[in-house]
Order: C-alpha cells, then sequence, then structure tokens
C-alpha cells in the first residue's frame, strides 16, 4: 500500500492540537479519521474500552492525545495501543510534555512513554512540549474579567504556539519512518512570567489585564467551590504547581523548530493573531505577521 494511501486516526480531534494536526494533515492531502466522544468521524471515549476497536479499523498511523484532567490513565493508554498491535497500526506519534523524560516511572505520561519505547510492532515518534499558549485564549488559563489567577509565583514558562505543535507532528505522521524512535521537545522562543504575559494580552486586547498571584491552597478551595470535580482539581495541581514552579519549563528549545524548520510563535505574536479571545479587535494579516 502506498504511504499515502494510509488512514491516519487523530485522537482528540477537537482539541487545541488535534484539531491542528486534522487541518495539516488535510492540507497535506493525507487521509484521516476524526475520532472524539461528539463531533468527530467515529465516536472514542477513554472511559469506553469498546470504543477503541472500531476507532482503530483500517488505521495505519494515531495521533494519540492522553486523556485530559485525569492522573490515572496509562492503563486505559495501554489497552489501547494493545488494540492498536492487534489492528496492525504502524506508527503512533504521541504528544507528551516537556521534561517528561526526566519524570519518575509513576506519573502517567512517562509510563506511556516507557510503554511505546517496549513495544517492537510499533513504530513511534514522541512530542514533549512546554505548555499551550491556547491555554490564554480557550481554556483554563483564559483571563476573567481583566484578571489570570494562577498559583505560579514568578516562575517562567516558554508557552508554545499549538500551531507549531501541529506542524510538527503531522510531518511525523506523514513520514513516520524518518522519525521513528524520535522524541522532540518543543517550547516558544522566550520564557515569560505570568506578569509579562499579562502585559502582551493587554495590548492585544487593547485594556489592562493584570495577574494576581494566589496560594495553591486559594486555586483549590475556588474550583471546589465552582463545582470542579475533586479529580480535575488535583490534575490541575500538579500541572501548574509541578510544571510552572519548577523551573525546568522555563528553559527554551529551539533544535524541534530548527529541524523542520519552523519559524517560532511569540507570545505577543500570538495574542495579537487572538485578539478577540481577549476583547480586542481582530487585526489584519499583515500587522501579525
Amino acid at each position: 500500500m502506498n504511504n499515502r494511501d494510509l488512514i491516519t486516526l487523530v485522537l482528540g480531534s477537537t482539541g487545541k492540537t488535534g484539531s491542528r494536526v486534522v487541518a495539516d494533515l488535510i492540507n497535506s492531502g493525507l487521509r484521516i479519521r476524526t475520532a472524539a466522544r461528539s463531533g468527530a468521524d467515529v465516536t472514542f471515549d477513554w472511559n469506553r474500552r469498546d470504543s477503541y476497536a472500531p476507532a482503530l479499523d483500517g488505521i495505519g498511523r494515531v495521533y494519540l492525545v492522553a486523556p485530559v484532567m485525569r492522573i490515572d490513565f496509562a492503563d486505559d493508554v495501554s489497552a489501547f495501543l494493545d488494540a492498536a498491535e492487534a489492528a496492525g497500526v504502524q506508527h503512533v506519534t504521541f504528544l507528551s510534555a516537556y521534561g517528561m523524560e526526566h519524570a519518575p516511572d509513576k506519573v502517567a505520561t512517562r509510563r506511556v512513554e516507557l510503554d511505546l519505547l517496549h513495544r517492537r510492532k510499533l513504530g513511534h515518534t514522541i512530542l514533549r512540549p512546554a505548555w499551550f499558549m491556547q491555554n490564554f485564549s480557550e481554556t483554563f488559563l483564559k483571563p476573567i474579567d481583566g484578571t489570570i489567577v494562577v498559583p505560579t509565583g514568578d516562575g517562567a514558562e516558554a508557552f508554545i504556539d499549538a500551531e507549531d505543535i501541529a506542524a510538527v507532528a503531522a510531518t511525523t505522521l506523514a513520514d513516520p519512518q524518518a522519525h521513528a524512535g524520535k522524541a522532540y521537545s518543543l517550547t516558544g522562543p522566550e520564557a515569560l512570567t505570568m506578569a509579562e504575559i499579562a502585559a502582551c494580552i493587554s495590548k492585544a486586547a487593547g485594556k489592562k489585564v493584570q495577574y494576581i498571584a494566589i496560594t495553591p491552597s486559594e486555586r483549590r478551595q475556588a474550583l471546589l467551590a465552582n463545582g470542579i470535580p475533586p479529580q480535575f482539581v488535583e490534575a490541575l495541581d500538579l500541572q501548574v504547581e509541578e510544571r510552572l514552579k519548577g523551573g525546568r519549563e522555563s528553559e527554551v528549545d529551539l533544535s524541534t523548530h530548527r529541524k523542520f524548520n519552523i519559524d517560532p510563535t511569540t507570545f505577543l505574536h500570538f495574542a495579537l493573531r487572538n485578539a478577540p479571545a481577549f476583547g480586542g479587535k481582530a487585526l489584519p494579516e499583515k500587522q501579525t505577521a
């Protein structure tokens, strides 16, 4: 079978990276199958193992995004990889996290990495990106009433544009043999504190956005009071406290951008491009290029 005839299954196809991987693969003329709990070609739910095999039927490659807001998913992903091997899948590109090679084996994402490393029937590529810029425009770091509230202190993070991640992922899926067994770290071009992030968003929004530091306990209580399930709160606690306060996230690494010939997106460029998400006016493309 021609390499381009293989169908690529994109998990989390409605999410921040998955939706962009879908677009890039389509633009490359590759055949895809989208998978999500709703709004996709096939229904896929990590909590329902009987949804794994139907999604994998006839698939040659997989963009693997683990369950979000869970810390106990390694066994489910392992069962999915078993099903992938049984279905004859040739390659998996796994969305991991920056610095995950240094994490202890008990961390679920690291367990998935090690699982892939020990499988002989599946080729794999591991992507280890820093936190997404889109967390500020689409999800849990989005300013509320002009304020970013998160317990990160003065920690800095080299946030990366999900568009850049998707471009790398799509390339590895289009030519898996060239990237088999490889792991790629991805960050943005600058490590910024939350105060610096707020300044960039302020410029894009045309109004002041501020950062207010709170304690982890204060954030936890606020989330629980707003009806967020305890397991989700626990997952967010781990992400925020460990990844942004630990220092490793602040290390800029553009080696993958250079390898794939991708111009890294600055946070200000991202904020200007997404100004409407922050209450600002959309700018002409030439002004954000």
